[in-house]
């Protein structure tokens, strides 16, 4: 993707304009944060208490049972976000959603497991056993190289 800027003393307000030669999902995202402007920032419930949530620190993110939670080495953060609204504010260079109800830290996977015939488990480094679903599968494994 490239980013120019170009100044225009003539303008009253600033304005955006994305070219693409289709919509994609990283299109409207781009485009949804331009909009709302808010800072990338995660937040979580522990013990009561609202913490703020370094993304490095995050294992996995999952859906259960109509709430979201982030999985980090020490805790488990109880979020007050959709799922795709987390997957809009992680680095997705790091992070990739591997089904409807959970996103993996690529840095923080142990191991993939491809023994299964048609599905791929990884292991997090804590331990955690995830199950990329049969829709994510060309998508992760275009992310591996295989």
């Amino acid at each position: 993707m490239k980013v120019e800027i170009k100044i225009d003393q003539s303008l009253d307000e600033e304005k955006i304009v994305i070219y693409a030669r289709e919509i994609s999902k990283e299109i409207l995202a781009l485009k949804e944060s331009l909009e709302n402007n808010q800072a990338n920032v995660l937040t979580g419930f522990f013990d009561d208490k609202l913490e703020f949530i370094d993304p490095e620190n995050i294992i996995r993110v999952y859906a259960n049972e109509k709430k979201v939670y982030a999985v980090c080495s020490n805790k488990t953060y109880l979020l007050r976000l959709a799922l795709y609204q987390v997957e809009q504010r992680l680095d997705p260079k790091k992070f990739v959603r591997i089904s409807n109800s959970e996103i993996i830290n690529l840095k923080k996977t142990k191991n993939f497991d491809l023994s299964y015939i048609g599905t791929i488990s990884c292991q997090m480094v804590n331990g955690d056993v995830c199950y990329v679903s049969k829709r994510s599968l060309k998508k992760v494994k275009e992310i591996l190289g295989i």
